[in-house]
């Protein structure tokens, strides 16, 4: 099927679940953040479990393709994975700066960075238990979680990021092993910190798919559009991405009007292509969204084009959010019967 639609990873969590404006009302955390569950410890395993029932209902129920967990359970798209490695302090945090420029709470690294255990398997086991639509998860990237650490231990920055990825590494083989039909990688920062990413960041990346079998994604993006405003007309870092090993690549076009000419860049690469503004509280028209489907097709393969949100959808209210995924939804629907796909 031409156009299949999916999510970034992340769907607005209820608020009985999380506290939404204390998410709100910070940067992402990097360090776990436990004051923003609304519900007991003793409690909270079931709850996510049954927030993403709901989200998994909502995605069907709005017609998407390929499904994700909505990201529940999570903080933040990061913390999670990163907070359960060895060789992290968790009880003395570091700092680095965001995206923005501005100081954050972060994991301080005093030892080599490993897996001790899986850390999503149970959430790709649930949510292949819950659907028969094919399943997407998502894990941070090597080179983000580097970048989003206080390295007290490694003598680089590109010695820690290869460790990152051997945990990755690891981590998607039993993902997939786990009953997961697409495994995402988020690496935002490669964006953000185009020189670094030059460096040693698709080394990275592709020490974590090293040996991987199965479709693979990379998404990066300018950053969630709650939290980070103002949007460069083009990536910083998008073209360098045809040399790496993963399959696909998201990105968004809708809310920064990408000029969709760069895709021919990455050609041979599937698009997972940025459609829907989520700084536009206002759900798009199906006819939106087929325009802005339309504006990338002289610069790809239709048939290797997937629709998705810009990003994550977790700022979004619930009910805006489900709008724009219909709306999504829709619009593939009206270039595929287009293309008689």
């Amino acid at each position: 099927m031409l156009f299949p639609t999916s999510l970034v990873g992340s769907y607005p969590q209820p608020d009985w679940l999380i506290d939404r404006a204390k998410l709100a009302g910070r940067f992402p955390p990097r360090v776990r953040a436990l004051e923003l569950w609304r519900v007991a410890p003793e409690y909270l395993a079931q709850a996510q479990d049954d927030a993403t029932i709901i989200a998994i209902r909502d995605q069907e129920r709005a017609g998407l393709d390929i499904i994700t967990d909505g990201e529940m359970r999570r903080e933040s798209y990061s913390n999670r994975f990163a907070t359960a490695l060895d060789g992290v302090d968790l009880d003395n945090p570091g700092s680095a700066l965001d995206r923005s420029g501005h100081p954050n709470p972060v994991p301080r690294v005093t030892g080599r960075i490993r897996r001790r255990h899986a850390v999503e398997v149970r959430d790709v086991q649930f949510l292949r238990a819950n659907t028969d639509r094919r399943i997407k998860i998502t894990v941070p990237g090597p080179f983000t979680m580097a970048q989003q650490a206080q390295n007290d231990f490694y003598a680089s920055e590109r010695e820690m990021a290869l460790d990152y990825a051997a945990a990755v590494n690891a981590e998607i083989r039993d993902l997939f092993a786990a009953g997961a039909d697409v495994v995402q990688i988020d690496e935002p920062y490669m964006q953000a910190r185009p020189d670094k990413a030059r460096e040693y960041g698709l080394e990275a990346v592709n020490a974590a798919l090293d040996g991987i079998k199965g479709e693979t994604a990379l998404h990066i993006c300018f950053g969630y559009a709650a939290i980070i405003h103002e949007r460069p007309a083009g990536y910083n870092f998008l073209p360098e991405l045809a040399g790496s090993t993963v399959n696909g690549i998201s990105l968004e076009t809708a809310q920064s009007n990408l000029d969709t000419s760069i895709l021919t860049n990455l050609a041979g690469k599937t698009i997972i292509l940025g459609v829907i503004d989520l700084s536009d509280p206002e759900v798009e028209s199906a006819e939106t969204v087929a325009a802005r489907i339309r504006r990338a097709l002289p610069h790809v393969d239709p048939t290797k084009v997937i629709v998705a949100p810009d990003c994550g959808m977790k700022y979004l209210p619930r009910e805006t959010a489900f709008g724009k995924m219909q709306a999504m939804a829709a619009g593939a629907a009206i270039v595929r019967a287009e293309l008689g796909g």
